[in-house]
């Protein structure tokens, strides 16, 4: 299983960072969820960006292009081994910062990715 980090988690409902943290947990991958507001999702708090994680394999960004600039040192230290950029997303300024530490950027969605096994 892959261990994700949310960034962009929401408690709403409606939002695509709630839907993909359900199943993220539905289909057994360990979760870290991030964002600005504090509440829970999927049985998991959301938490600042403040804890570095070294053993993320996939971050799943849920934030317009406008609003990474401020997450792209957090996105460098923690390592992670792909980000995706769900629809909304995209951001090749980041993606192209991304490949030149050996991140592999991905433009997806991982609800879609889940639902069709390609996660």
């Amino acid at each position: 299983m892959k261990k994700t980090l949310i960034i962009g988690a929401s408690t709403n409902p409606e939002r695509y960072a709630y839907k993909a943290a359900h199943q993220l947990v539905k289909h057994g991958h360990e979760l870290i969820n991030i964002g600005l507001k504090q509440g829970e999702v999927a049985g998991q708090p959301i938490q600042s960006p403040k804890e570095i994680f070294n053993d993320i394999d996939t971050v799943t960004l849920y934030l317009s292009a406008g609003k990474q600039a401020a997450y792209y040192d957090y996105l460098l230290t923690t390592k992670p081994k792909r980000v995706i950029f769900n629809p909304g997303a995209e951001n090749p300024e980041l993606a192209l910062l991304l490949r030149e530490h050996a991140i592999e950027p991905v433009e997806a969605c991982t609800l879609v990715l889940l639902s069709t096994g390609q996660y």
